[in-house]
Formats: structure tokens, sequence, C-alpha cells
């Protein structure tokens, strides 16, 4: 390296501030103890919980760079949709600390499926059903099917994650969804799952498990009301579309 590019590569790394250089009281941290974490921006938020970064990165910029993957597509709601490998990728990211950020992604997909459930506990629309689960389930790159389970007042008791996958009548018996409606006295239920294309068309194999589903239920007295496939910010209800 030249002696012109070594000096200028040391005055870049001179003005280079760390967290650990701005003045008192204006780091991210020490903002967020003073005044709450609602003054600090999403990449802030974000170095915090990175808390340390490299040599050639502070963590601020760590957090933008995550911010920034896909092009900033989808800024602070990527860390829902991101692989342990994806983080892994970003220079200065290892394992514990892509853990902490996938962990902080499955903590906001709970805590909203929680506010969501406490807020509209009752279903009565393939619209609401489809809101409850899109986020969660519209980027994942294996098919997962669940089924929500109902009161006789149509109230949901829970939801279960029945399979993952190849949503299949092979895969998914009809029995270990009733078992699962039994247990918790359910009188009426749904399935939902997601296509990873993004597309929601039904295929034959997701026609022939609701028959399937369907007749089960009927003969022990479990109403199926309704089987919802999750796109790409897209759904389609069997029951609207009438091949229920």
């Amino acid at each position: 390296m030249g002696k012109d590019n070594k000096k200028r590569q040391q005055t870049e790394e001179r003005k280079r501030t760390t967290m650990k250089e701005l003045p008192a009281g204006q780091g991210p941290y020490e903002r967020c103890c003073q005044r709450g974490p609602g003054v600090l921006s999403d990449a802030e938020l974000l170095s915090v919980i990175i808390r340390t970064g490299t040599r050639d990165q502070t963590s601020l910029e760590l957090a933008q760079e995550i911010l920034l993957m896909d092009g900033g597509r989808d800024g602070i709601g990527g860390l829902c949709h991101r692989s342990l490998e994806e983080l892994m990728a970003v220079r200065g990211i290892g394992k514990v600390k892509a853990a902490q950020l996938l962990c902080i992604g499955e903590l906001s997909r709970r805590l909203w499926r929680s506010r969501t459930m406490r807020d509209e506990t009752k279903y009565r629309e393939p619209e609401q059903i489809a809101g409850y689960y899109m986020e969660n389930l519209r980027r994942l790159d294996q098919e997962h099917i669940y089924a929500m389970f109902f009161d006789n007042k149509q109230n949901l008791i829970r939801d279960v994650l029945l399979s993952k996958g190849t949503v299949n009548a092979s895969v998914l018996s009809p029995r270990e969804v009733l078992i699962e409606a039994l247990k918790v006295n359910a009188v009426r239920f749904a399935l939902v799952h997601n296509h990873p294309s993004g597309d929601p068309s039904p295929s034959r194999e997701d026609c022939l498990l609701t028959k399937r589903v369907k007749e089960a239920g009927a003969i022990i007295g479990i109403a199926l009301l309704d089987h919802i496939i999750i796109g790409d910010n897209e759904y389609i209800s069997f029951k609207e579309r009438g091949i229920l």
C-alpha cells in the first residue's frame, strides 16, 4: 500500500466515531435509558441489541447494513423473515448475534399474534383469519399448516401447528386434526396453510385434504368452517370460492 493511501486510510479510521467515543448521553443505549426506546431510530434500536461492532464498523453501521438487506425493501420488518445463514453473511454478525436477531424477529411475531388474538377473538370472516396469519406465513420457504379451533360462539380457543412441509392427504390425516379438536372441546375449526411460491391457488392435494377433513369432522359433529391458503400478501378462502 502506498504512503498516500495508508495515510488516507489512517485519517478515515481516526474520523470514524465508535459507540464508545460518542459524547456522553448521545449513544443509543444512553438515550434509551434516559428517554425511552421510542426516541430511537430502527437502526439505533438494533445497535443496542448488537452492542459491539467490528474494527471497521460500529454497531450502528452494522444495524444499518442489516436494515438495507434486499435493498431495504422490508426495513425492520425483514427481521421476521431472515435466516441464520442470511444474517451471518453480514460481516461482523456471528452466530450469537444472528441468533439474538432471529429471536427478536420471533418475539415480534408472537407479540403481534398475541395482540391480534386478544383484540379480535371472534373470527367470522375469512379476511380476519387470513389477516391473523398473513405476516407470519407469507414468506416461509416451507408449507406450514395450522388449525384454528373455536367454541360454539366462534371464539378462538387456540391454534395449533399441525405440520411443516408439503401439505397433502398422506402427510396430514383427518385423525390428527380431530384429535387436537377434541382435546380443546372445539365445535368448529378452520385450516390455514401457506404456499411458499406466493400463489395461493389451491392444488389438487389441497382440495383432497379439505374434502377428507370436512367429511371426518362432520361424522363426529365438528364443523370445518374454512380452509385458507396464504400467498404473498393475498389469500384464497375455500368458503368464499364456494368449494368447501
